[in-house]
């Protein structure tokens, strides 16, 4: 039981070190993401190019979709100008899973002094990159906590039969991995759950990889709760969001365990493993559906004509 209260404080820890320094980073930009947006997204490879940027500033693809939305909702964005900054955000929102499979745990202490330091500075800019450093320091520590957590909540009479099922079976992996970022809304937290179980050799590198798959659709509940009274654009940017991601992993998942063997070839370390195939996945996925936006755009206007 004492685990299970730990895993949930872990949690807590990564979404609330997400949103401590995603603050950091939006009060460095202020209001230039907005006019960064509306001006970067005359056709869709600029717009995938800058939502890789945005994405890569915020560090979530779900507050990118809800900025995105909330300018459709505002008619100051076109539903198939926002098809460029869809694709963008995925392929943007696997450098910070990248980025975290290269930290270590001495990085933690580091990042918490760094913070520390920057904050007491009486500077504005100062302390908002105080804001990243310690939320960049919560993370790999909510981490470190996945990994070391993972070992006991594998021996508990609930978990064992679920992770068993998870490994046999990638269906039902992509399913939890999808449920479960939509119910702690971040796709990264999902990830970063899966390379500390990845690590302690509990869960298989195809059931990792479905979790990651299922994360990528689990992740649009956000954008979609933003729509809700948005107008009809802006549920249509939603809508191709959901579609694009549902597609993109039901191109990968039969295909799960020959990814898997390429991705262990490119690492001997699995949780790089994981994170170069959110890259190669989202990368993939985003350049096929790039020279058809125009006939994505008009399929899902199509699909959704209510």
């Amino acid at each position: 039981m004492l685990s299970f209260i730990q895993f949930i404080l872990y949690i807590l820890l990564f979404i609330g070190g997400m949103s401590i320094m995603r603050t950091g980073l939006m009060n460095l930009s202020g209001n230039r993401m907005r006019d960064w947006l509306l001006m970067f997204t005359s056709n869709p490879f600029k717009g995938l190019l800058f939502g890789i940027f945005i994405t890569i500033l915020l560090q979530s693809s779900s507050a990118v979709m809800i900025l995105t939305v909330g300018l459709i909702s505002a008619n100051l964005l076109s539903f198939p100008q926002s098809i460029g900054i869809i694709l963008g955000t995925n392929i943007g929102t696997t450098a910070t899973i990248e980025f975290l499979a290269y930290g270590t745990n001495e990085m933690i202490v580091p990042l918490l002094l760094c913070g520390s330091l920057c904050l007491i500075i009486p500077n504005k800019s100062s302390r908002n990159i105080g804001l990243f450093f310690y939320g960049l320091g919560a993370i790999f520590f909510a981490l470190f906590g996945f990994e070391r957590l993972a070992a006991p909540l594998a021996t508990s009479d609930i978990i064992t039969p679920l992770l068993n099922n998870m490994n046999n079976n990638v269906i039902i992996s992509a399913a939890i991995g999808c449920v479960l970022t939509a119910i702690i809304q971040s796709s990264t937290a999902m990830t970063g759950i899966a390379m500390g179980f990845i690590n302690a050799n509990i869960l298989s590198l195809p059931a990792a990889i479905s979790i990651m798959l299922g994360s990528n659709i689990g992740t649009c509940l956000d954008a979609y709760i933003a729509s809700i009274g948005g107008g009809r654009e802006a549920k249509l940017s939603v809508y191709a969001h959901i579609w694009l991601n549902i597609l993109g992993v039901a191109l990968f998942l039969p295909f799960i365990h020959e990814f898997s063997s390429i991705m262990e070839r490119l690492s001997s370390i699995p949780q790089n493993q994981l994170a170069h195939a959110s890259v190669v996945f989202n990368v993939i996925v985003s350049l096929i559906f790039l020279p058809f936006s125009k006939q994505f755009a008009y399929l899902i206007e199509r699909i959704h004509k209510r």
